[in-house]
């Protein structure tokens, strides 16, 4: 069963982060889309490498998605908080108990402060811990509460895409992508 996701991106996410949520979701049979919230589909990421998004995030608003996951970076994150296209995404996925998730700087910088993480247990990047509001799970890798996902940033950037497919597909699906192939 094909499942669709949104990852949203702007100047200064984090490319690590981003490319392994996009590359394992696409290994394990979803439809990924990669959108800017900037308003031009190419962004310079944190290191300088350059993404082409393949949509814009307002033409997005109206489609829903099985998950909407967030890639973190500075000031990526800060420019997915401004973006109200994406905060009307996120808050209808929440209300409808879909699927959403960040990681790194994402957790503290954009879902926090639209209410996303309340009653919640979430990690995030330890340079941003003390905006949580929930400090119980921060020292975990990846936390799973129901419908959202939170991580710690780059270092886990595979293990948590790796938690996004169990979330969409199953525990056999992530095994199945998690498994090197022989050549």
């Amino acid at each position: 069963m094909e499942k669709t996701v949104l990852v949203p991106v702007a100047d200064g996410t984090e490319e690590l982060e981003a490319v392994a949520i996009i590359d394992v979701l696409r290994r394990a049979g979803a439809t990924v889309t990669v959108a800017s919230v900037t308003g031009k589909r190419q962004i310079t990421a944190s290191r300088g490498v350059v993404i082409v998004a393949d949509d814009l995030i307002e033409n997005c608003v109206n489609t829903n998605y099985d998950l909407v996951v967030l890639p973190g970076g500075i000031p990526g994150a800060e420019h997915l908080r401004d973006s109200k296209a994406l905060s009307r995404i996120l808050k209808l996925q929440q209300e409808q108990d879909r699927l959403y998730g960040a990681i790194c700087a994402s957790p503290a910088v954009v879902l926090e402060p639209q209410g996303l993480l309340k009653g919640r247990q979430a990690t995030c990047h330890p340079g941003f811990v003390d905006r949580l509001s929930d400090t119980a799970s921060v020292d975990q890798r990846v936390v799973v509460d129901g419908t959202c996902l939170t991580s710690r940033g780059a270092g886990t950037a595979v293990e948590f895409a790796l938690a996004l497919v169990e979330q969409l597909y199953g525990k056999d699906k992530r095994e199945a992508v998690a498994t090197p192939m022989v050549v």
